[in-house]
């Protein structure tokens, strides 16, 4: 009797446990022991699903994965859909599922979510949630110089900063730490920006011949001023040809080329005449040469020269002048010096007489203009005028540890 009722209440209180009706054993110790164990076992844990992120939520990050997991059971399938679009995903090593591909701005996105428990029965679940909306976006232009674009891919003198222009004003610290700059050999940079909208940066020193620039701005998602995201992501990238420094001396009246530290060239050379006049709108014109390592921006076949592109627009003025078809023109700075042919001015080597540019001869115009790379160096040495940082590509004018902000 003993015996008995100790398998009795044994087998009421596993039942009562489990919430679970079977047949009765044999009614012997072995056999009551065994059911009990039998029980146990037929227990199954409950299916947990999680989707993050939650139900409901509004104002998601695009940029967020989105992650779905399944606690006691397995997932089957997981379809995320903005209502057009499918959201590509994978199941990772943890057994969580990840989606691979970012959202978009202002989008409702829902998740179905079938998974099994361990004994096989199936489950689905539903949620949604929405992507913030941004009321302003900023994309992003890559430049060469102010006139130019940067052409990814393409070879670039040893002067070039990168320039990443944002068309809208930004947050300086919020975009700089978007944009990423990888080069090899790798270098120490600095940013420097133009304006609330454009930012420069450039090494301690001029690039090496050979080096390969990347630039990523990783700005999708990505708060950049109060009401401002980026709009998406972009990237370009260029080289470093071989390295070639002009040095144009105002007191020696010769401009000598240097590739890769080797003279290549010596040319005579007219300077600006210096002294100055009186502008349009009573602004002082200065007819130094600017001193200072200028960038070359760009070049044109022939040109049109005038002094009204400065503000000297009346005939009378003894400094006006319309030259047409100026041959070979290479540019360094955005108010108008060129490197130029110049047949004209019988002084080359000798004097300076020209209104700023570099005046050559006309073979050396067109060995500069056939040689030359947009981001080459133009050193202009002895002049008492310098040149401004924000006249061209100025940023090596001013020192490395003066650079930027």
């Amino acid at each position: 009797m003993i015996q008995r009722r100790k398998v009795i209440i044994g087998a009421i209180g596993v039942a009562a446990g489990t919430v679970a009706a079977g047949c009765s054993s044999s009614g012997q110790d072995g056999g009551a022991t065994a059911w009990v164990g039998a029980a146990a076992d037929s227990v199954v844990p409950p299916l947990r699903l999680s989707v993050t992120p939650a139900n409901k939520n509004t104002d998601v990050s695009p940029v967020k994965p989105i992650v779905v997991s399944a606690a006691g059971g397995k997932l089957q399938s997981v379809v995320v859909t903005d209502g057009r679009t499918k959201i590509d995903g994978a199941l990772q090593d943890d057994g969580t599922w990840r989606s691979t591909k970012e959202l978009a701005y202002g989008k409702k996105y829902t998740v179905t979510v079938t998974a099994t428990d361990s004994a096989g029965a199936k489950s689905t679940k539903n949620t949604t949630f929405t992507t913030l909306k941004p009321e302003k976006t900023a994309k992003v232009t890559f430049q060469a110089n102010a006139m130019l674009a940067l052409d990814e891919g393409d070879t670039y003198g040893a002067g070039q900063p990168v320039i990443v222009a944002f068309s809208r004003a930004v947050n300086k610290d919020a975009a700089e730490k978007a944009i990423e700059i990888k080069t090899s050999p790798a270098v120490e940079g600095k940013f420097y920006w133009r304006d609330d909208r454009t930012v420069h940066w450039r090494p301690a020193k001029y690039w090496a011949a050979g080096t390969t620039v990347k630039v990523n701005v990783n700005m999708f998602g990505v708060k950049l001023g109060k009401t401002t995201y980026g709009a998406r992501n972009a990237s370009t990238h260029f080289k470093i040809g071989r390295q070639l420094i002009a040095i144009s001396d105002n007191k020696t009246h010769l401009t000598k080329v240097y590739i890769n530290g080797k003279l290549v060239r010596t040319m005579k050379s007219s300077l600006g005449k210096g002294g100055g006049t009186t502008g349009a709108n009573g602004e002082r014109i200065n007819y130094w040469t600017a001193g200072g390592p200028h960038v070359v921006l760009g070049r044109k076949r022939k040109h049109t020269m005038s002094s009204a592109s400065y503000g000297v627009t009346d005939p009378k003025n003894p400094n006006y002048y319309v030259s047409e078809n100026i041959e070979f023109c290479t540019r360094i700075t955005y108010s108008g010096e060129y490197l130029h042919a110049a047949p004209w001015n019988g002084s080359l080597g000798r004097a300076n007489l020209s209104h700023g540019c570099i005046n050559l001869s006309t073979a050396d115009a067109k060995w500069v203009y056939n040689t030359f790379l947009v981001g080459d160096i133009v050193d202009v040495r002895n002049t008492p005028r310098e040149l401004p940082i924000w006249n061209g590509l100025g940023d090596w004018t001013v020192s490395f540890d003066k650079y930027g902000r």
